[in-house]
């Protein structure tokens, strides 16, 4: 048996050994993910974002909020009593980049849906601090001024499809017309639309409906983070059985 103290001296044989190790232990933590179909478990609820959530995200990434807030919810005590539910793999499957991250200026925002009110949303993002007082987040009121721009929707939602979100052709051809329904409660075939995409809430999120504003697409996004997935419900051993 080799003696630590000639391992110790001799570099070259230090690292055969240390490459050999490396190997096993690679192979035992990489080979068993090849008989894997997938390496996250499915969840039920979760579906691709509308375009106007997308519209949405968008936004939210161009604005850069993911410098300061997180979309994961760790498995740890104080994180579940503070922001519900830790995150599943499963939320983020359509995302394109996901949000995870470990940078919290603000809070997690992974269940930030339906916990506040459009109205709450609106007057944040003119001015945080008119509703947290130390918050040191810049405004964004140009949002509600400015109209939602989107030049080809249907281009977004094939270029999701073409990196695994499993859109449709029925939703890549309403694309644009989801996306100025799901502000306009009154618009006929709503029920088409909740069958494309369930749970989706329809309402002008910005309180002027005179026009579809990016801030429309913010809130709306906004709203149904944390919101697909029934965790009441959801019993982990049972899904690992």
């Amino acid at each position: 048996m080799i003696s630590h103290k000639k391992i110790e001296k001799n570099s070259i044989l230090m690292t055969v050994l240390v490459l050999i190790v490396v190997s096993i232990g690679g192979l035992v933590e990489i080979a068993p993910l090849f008989y894997l179909e997938s390496t996250i478990e499915k969840v039920k609820g979760m579906r691709p974002y509308s375009p106007l959530e997308l519209a949405g995200r968008d936004i939210y990434i161009r604005e850069g909020c993911y410098n300061c807030h997180s979309q994961m919810v760790r498995p740890l005590r104080d994180e579940a009593e503070r922001y519900g539910h830790y995150s599943l793999a499963a939320e983020s499957m359509y995302d394109h980049p996901f949000q995870w991250g470990s940078k919290r200026t603000g809070p997690d925002l992974a269940r930030v849906g339906g916990r506040y009110s459009d109205e709450w949303h609106v007057t944040h993002m003119k001015n945080p601090r008119d509703v947290v007082p130390e918050s040191v987040m810049p405004g964004y009121p140009f949002l509600a001024i400015t109209p939602l721009r989107v030049p080809d929707i249907q281009k977004n939602l094939e270029a999701n499809r073409a990196v695994g979100v499993p859109y449709s052709d029925d939703m890549i051809e309403n694309a644009a017309r989801d996306l100025k329904m799901q502000v306009n409660p009154d618009a006929d075939d709503i029920d088409a639309f909740m069958e494309r995409y369930p749970k989706a809430q329809v309402r002008n999120f910005d309180g002027n409906p005179a026009m579809v504003s990016e801030l429309d697409a913010l809130i709306a996004y906004l709203q149904m983070l944390g919101t697909l997935v029934d965790f009441t419900s959801y019993d982990v051993d049972a899904n690992k059985r």
